[in-house]
């Protein structure tokens, strides 16, 4: 608990949640402005699946490259401060570090995707949709949004950690944006072998086109892909922990 405390006493005036919520706002300001005028155009798809799925779909542009900006200024810190032999002349392990750095960059993109679902909640009653807010759908969205992120983080981090140079964590942030927010257009075997995928693959809402008209249904994801992507997160810490943990400093 010390070592996350200094943590989150290292970023305090790095304004890293003020960055995510001037991504989060150019995101959010994009999609509602598309969402709002397919529905002036279409009155019938005024709910709140068009709103989930078009957020979703941006998600897998946007939230890589936040991940990665956070956790590269978050890890940046000890590469430009040559601090990890003072951490290790003050008792404090590599793996405590680590999972400090873990936990501030998943509490500040925690925090960023609650924002976002009060965006989505403040639009549509904002808009006046006729639907009673969807509590259930929208605790989804941000689960499975969350446990996305979460996996993303942990490949972030050891990326950013193993490699002083931040640029090659940041082109990562940005080939995942690439990746995730084409993930619709692969095949599903070949889209979930990709981390960034799941944003999608995740969302409570899909569509498909009738006769020309969209139509949206919600799904349930059930427990398989959770459980896989869990596994990657583990997998994706672990390995960066152990790797970063035996670098020579």
């Amino acid at each position: 608990m010390r070592t996350l405390w200094l943590e989150f006493y290292k970023i305090r005036h790095k304004r890293l949640f003020l960055m995510l919520v001037i991504l989060l706002s150019i995101e959010l300001a994009w999609g509602f402005m598309a969402v709002s005028i397919s529905m002036t155009k279409n009155p019938d798809a005024a709910k709140w699946s068009a709103i989930l799925v078009t957020i979703t779909a941006m998600n897998g542009l946007f939230l890589p490259i936040g991940s990665a900006v956070i956790v590269s200024r978050i890890c940046d810190m000890e590469h430009k401060g040559r601090t990890w032999k003072l951490l290790i002349a003050a008792s404090v392990s590599r793996k405590a570090v680590y999972a400090a750095k873990f936990v501030s960059a998943a509490v500040l993109m925690g925090g960023a995707v609650i924002l976002q679902a009060l965006a989505i909640v403040a639009f549509g009653i904002g808009y006046g949709l006729a639907e009673p807010v969807p509590i259930g759908i929208l605790l989804r969205f941000v689960a499975g949004t969350t446990l996305t992120n979460l996996v993303v983080i942990a490949l972030q981090q050891w990326l950013s950690l193993a490699i002083k140079n931040q640029a090659f964590s940041l082109c990562l942030g940005m080939i995942g944006g690439f990746i995730g927010m084409t993930a619709a257009l692969f095949p599903p075997q070949v889209g979930r072998l990709f981390i960034w995928s799941y944003y999608v693959d995740f969302s409570p809402v899909t569509y498909q086109y009738v006769n020309e008209t969209m139509l949206f249904t919600t799904r349930e994801v059930g427990v398989h892909l959770p459980i896989i992507v869990v596994l990657m997160g583990i997998a994706f810490y672990l390995a960066g922990s152990i790797h970063v943990s035996r670098q020579d400093l």
